[in-house]
């Protein structure tokens, strides 16, 4: 008789795939710096807001100890990602390959912003993940969005300030008022686009929960 190990009903891999894959794709878009009127943030400012919402789902459904093991899957399949684009960039290219220059433009990531990423993203979301779970520790289940709006604080001012900080001349940004303009934006717009979709964010923990009682 073939067998084959048994697939577990569970939530968690769905979730763990698409926060790595918002990660991986914001490591991207955020190279471009962008300015909206008055406005300077970076090509990720849309994106990155749901990496923290699954964070927050995975830190209040399944503990420190679940957010923190996606985390460093996270952290390490990036970095993956990013040796492999320059492993792929240094390649000689064949003779018929015409976007070389385009290819290395958009992948071969400064490494500045690589290590502004890295590190905001690791800090960040520890902080996140941490607060959330030691909130519900001393409080229980009741004041679910005392614990989602307190974690969301602490954890996008955390990454955004060491982002922003370490990333900001690599994109082009060499004043202190573009600097505090930069860490700003970042900041109140992540923080308010996760007060904003908060009652998404209590539906998604209600959805997980539930499913993840009767599996």
């Amino acid at each position: 008789m073939t067998r084959y190990i048994p697939l577990r009903t569970s939530l968690y891999p769905q979730l763990l795939a698409m926060f790595v894959a918002v990660f991986l794709i914001s490591n991207i878009t955020s190279t471009k710096g962008v300015v909206i009127g008055p406005l300077v943030t970076d090509g990720a400012f849309f994106l990155f807001p749901l990496a923290y919402v699954l964070g927050d789902v995975m830190s209040e459904c399944y503990g420190f100890r679940v957010a923190r093991h996606a985390i460093w899957t996270g952290f390490f399949i990036t970095l993956l990602a990013i040796i492999s684009f320059y492993i792929a960039i240094a390649l000689p290219p064949a003779d018929f390959y015409t976007g070389q220059e385009a290819f290395a433009a958009t992948l071969g990531l400064v490494p500045r912003i690589v290590l502004a990423s890295l590190a905001g993203y690791a800090v960040g979301q520890l902080l996140n993940a941490w607060t959330l779970t030691r909130m519900k520790e001393r409080n229980g289940d009741a004041g679910l969005w005392k614990r989602l709006l307190g974690s969301t604080i602490v954890g996008e001012f955390g990454d955004t300030l060491i982002f922003c900080l370490i990333a900001a001349p690599a994109i082009g940004i060499s004043t202190l008022g573009d600097t505090l303009n930069y860490v700003a934006v970042g900041f109140v717009w992540k923080t308010g686009v996760e007060i904003a979709i908060m009652p998404l964010t209590y539906r998604a923990i209600r959805f997980v929960t539930t499913h993840e009682q009767r599996a």
